[in-house]
């Protein structure tokens, strides 16, 4: 059994928090949480943890949900298909989770939706970006908080149809998420400016693993006749490539560069000032878009108590399990057929702005922010500034566009 440390400690201190008297306590809710824990993403499942442990501990300290304590349970999935598959199993047989929260990877989300089915247990996917988990894979038990790789890649075409840019090619990794972005991306700027020139596959560059010296690719993008670059890098190779692009110059240029990932937390604090400035950059989540006290409060304790700014994973996680506390206030029980019904439709007012997980697909809508990088000294790291948001409304896809048939 794995329970957030100190096990018998925290328990006890939140029954007494909440009221009652261990030997009289009623059962708790019991979620669980498949994360990558280890590897070269770890940083990605800390994250996540630090927010869903910040959520509970709130939740408990203000009565729980109905009066219940909620204890965690968390789950490493290596980034494997085969490994989360199995945490999942255990998590929901061994450990008798009522609904299940995470998934990092994209191609562990695809194979994992099935397994939520099969365990006709909730699965609320706070970071995988695969559009298929709430399109063709979507089922009943799945459910979305997060933005989807489709939603972000409508607002970079948003974003650039009005750049002025006339072609479009991309950077990214050899990897699902950089393919399907692109494909994504071609469809939309296409029908958003028809008079634009095609977008120039040829022109595409996507980087095998494990490259560190991006010199051939940087070459082959300096040759190139496209206006506008799209970059889908996540991660070590969006660092790689934005430092090993910026020494050759290439920011210095009138060519627009559009970062689908460059927000993300991981990449602005490690390169610091190495971050050029004026690159317009996004994230699903970005912590000073400050449109509420929800997310002034978040961050202020988010910062309080793990001395550092929330990312969009830790956000993602904290969002999910406050979405299965107000499902369980809609259903009135935490019974996983009532919350399923509970999660579809659901409306909720989180950090990052109003959240509706949408019932025909089960995907959440709300609001994107882009913004420019901007050397801020009052911080750390580039923040954006101006920022432009991109309303969720106007960035996801109609249900009959998504590929999903719900049971």
């Amino acid at each position: 059994m794995k329970v957030s440390p100190p096990t018998h400690l925290i328990i006890a201190l939140a029954l007494l928090l909440l009221g009652v008297s261990p030997a009289h306590s009623r059962p708790p809710v019991r979620l669980g949480f498949v994360y990558i824990l280890s590897g070269a993403f770890a940083a990605y499942g800390e994250n996540a943890r630090q927010g869903a442990l910040l959520a509970v501990d709130e939740i408990n300290r203000t009565g729980g949900i109905d009066g219940r304590l909620v204890l965690t349970w968390f789950e490493n999935s290596r980034s494997r298909p085969d490994v989360a598959r199995r945490a999942m199993q255990t998590l929901v047989r061994e450990n008798q989770v009522d609904a299940l929260i995470g998934i990092d990877s994209s191609k562990v989300a695809q194979k994992t939706a099935a397994v939520a089915n099969d365990l006709k247990t909730p699965l609320i996917i706070t970071n995988a970006a695969t559009p298929e988990v709430t399109g063709a894979l979507c089922n009943r038990y799945v459910f979305r908080v997060s933005l989807n790789l489709a939603q972000v890649i409508k607002s970079a075409a948003l974003l650039a149809a009005d750049t002025g840019a006339k072609s479009w090619s991309t950077v990214g990794k050899k990897h699902t998420y950089s393919y399907e972005s692109w494909d994504h991306f071609k469809t939309y700027i296409q029908d958003l400016s028809p008079d634009m020139s095609p977008p120039a596959d040829e022109e595409n560059i996507f980087i095998p693993s494990r490259r560190k010296d991006f010199t051939p690719y940087l070459e082959k993008l300096e040759r190139t006749e496209s206006d506008g670059v799209l970059v889908t890098l996540w991660g070590g190779y969006l660092r790689r490539f934005i430092k090993q692009a910026d020494a050759r110059g290439l920011f210095a240029t009138d060519r627009i560069f559009l970062f689908s990932m460059g927000a993300a937390l991981d990449n602005l604090m490690i390169l610091g000032d190495q971050m050029p400035t004026d690159l317009w950059v996004t994230a699903p989540y970005w912590f000073l878009s400050g449109i509420s006290d929800r997310n002034r409060q978040f961050v202020t304790d988010f910062q309080a108590r793990y001395h550092r700014y929330p990312s969009h994973q830790a956000h993602g996680a904290y969002a999910a399990v406050y979405a299965f506390k107000a499902a369980a206030e809609k259903a009135g029980t935490t019974d996983k057929e009532a919350i399923a019904t509970a999660l579809a439709d659901l409306t909720i007012d989180l950090p990052g702005g109003r959240t509706t997980l949408r019932g025909a697909d089960h995907q959440g809508v709300a609001d994107l922010w882009w913004g420019r990088t901007f050397a801020d000294p009052d911080y750390p790291l580039r923040i954006l500034k101006p920022l432009k948001r991109f309303r969720g409304a106007g960035i996801t896809r109609p249900v009959n566009a998504t590929g999903c048939s719900m049971p």
